[in-house]
């Protein structure tokens, strides 16, 4: 059993944290485009559109980020 606990904790640390560094940076300078566009540039209707771009790009990330953990967890049963 501790053969199997230390395989778990070595895959986890092969998984990088950094794997949603990129999409993070993207969310926060799509919402900062949306607050341009919304209060500088007067375009409610763009900045509105721009401002759901966050969601939509973590959520992405997150599922890649999941699949690369069931891929090393499957090895893990393989």
């Amino acid at each position: 059993m501790a053969d199997t606990d230390d395989t778990v904790a070595d895959i986890a640390e092969d998984i990088d944290a950094d794997g949603l560094g990129t999409a993070v940076i993207a969310s926060i300078g799509s919402v900062a485009l949306a607050l341009y566009f919304y209060y500088v540039r007067g375009d409610k209707q763009r900045g509105q559109f721009v401002g759901l771009w966050p969601t939509t790009i973590l959520a992405v990330a997150s599922y890649f980020k999941l699949e690369e953990i069931r891929q090393k967890l499957d090895e893990l049963d393989a």
